[in-house]
């Protein structure tokens, strides 16, 4: 297999550019290894065909294109992407922004893709399409060595997979939230209408995340709003109270929310749209729902931690 590779080399793809955020004076920043090493970067995201990775005021930006799945580590230093060929192959690769270096993940797999970096950035989840034609969690750490498929023996399939904590993941099959060790085993299950209600839809895409403390789901879900020229139910934001059984609703009502983020120190990123056609706009708020704009254009924000 070819791997379709980034039109241009690396470095000279990655280019200065701040015309997205809401409401700053511009400035232009080239990537060296002195204005990389004096920031950290803490935003990554799309941007049409461009990812972009910026600091979290937007005031410092880069971008390159020809990839998907942004994903900053929780430090700010590494981006992890998706990177499709024409034969419809995915893979993932790890940039340093530091040091200006790329490598492809070692995963014997055709098609995996949208990384998800442990809390101390030192192990990478992705979903994987096993050899049985089913969706997994994959996990590998990130000097590429312990590559292994989870539950890679059972029939059940897992989207979506995100960090419970350090030693452990969680992912859902549209019927079942399951927490799994890094051996494999699903050491708890719970039926997803008793969690979130019959009244919220999930799709496969739909991600749950755990509060810093476990005491809280954080999760996004279709419902009943209605949104002009929309397609299939409105999406928004909610927060579980695990001990309560309460939901909370974070994103406001009329805006549909198909991506979400949730960092390990609970900053919540997610883009928006008023409209299916209209332009999708990145935003971050907290448990409390105090919501700031980051962002005026742009899609499947991650965030570092602070």
């Amino acid at each position: 297999m070819r791997l379709l590779k980034l039109s241009i080399p690396f470095l000279s793809l990655l280019i200065a550019c701040n015309n997205n955020q809401p409401s700053k004076d511009t400035s232009t920043d080239s990537l060296n290894s002195a204005s990389i090493s004096s920031k950290k970067f803490a935003l990554a995201y799309r941007d049409g065909d461009n990812i972009v990775v910026s600091s979290i005021d937007t005031m410092k930006q880069v971008s390159f294109g020809g990839a998907t799945d942004p994903a900053i580590s929780p430090d700010g230093t590494k981006l992890a992407y998706t990177i499709s060929d024409s034969a419809g192959n995915r893979n993932i690769w790890v940039a340093d922004l530091e040091h200006k270096t790329q490598a492809q993940l070692p995963v014997d797999n055709h098609n995996h893709y949208q990384a998800m970096w442990s809390p101390s950035g030192n192990k990478i989840a992705f979903s994987i399409f096993d050899k049985g034609n089913r969706w997994k969690v994959g996990v590998i750490n990130t000097d590429h060595s312990g590559y292994q498929i989870l539950e890679s023996k059972s029939a059940i399939e897992l989207y979506s997979p995100t960090w419970k904590n350090e030693q452990q993941l969680i992912g859902h099959d549209l019927t079942n939230l399951y927490t799994l060790d890094l051996s494999g085993k699903i050491i708890d299950t719970q039926l997803l209408t008793e969690l979130i209600g019959k009244d919220l839809s999930l799709s496969s895409s739909n991600r749950f995340f755990y509060t810093k403390d476990g005491k809280k789901l954080i999760f996004n879900a279709g419902n009943t709003d209605i949104v002009k020229n929309s397609v299939g139910p409105n999406e928004a934001i909610y927060v579980l109270d695990l001990a309560s059984k309460k939901t909370s609703r974070i994103s406001p009502e009329g805006l549909n929310v198909p991506s979400l983020y949730v960092t390990a120190d609970d900053q919540i990123f997610y883009s928006a749209s008023k409209t299916s056609d209209s332009v999708f706009k990145i935003y971050t708020a907290d448990l409390n729902g105090n919501i700031k704009l980051l962002v005026e254009k742009g899609m499947s924000p991650t965030g570092a931690s602070k």
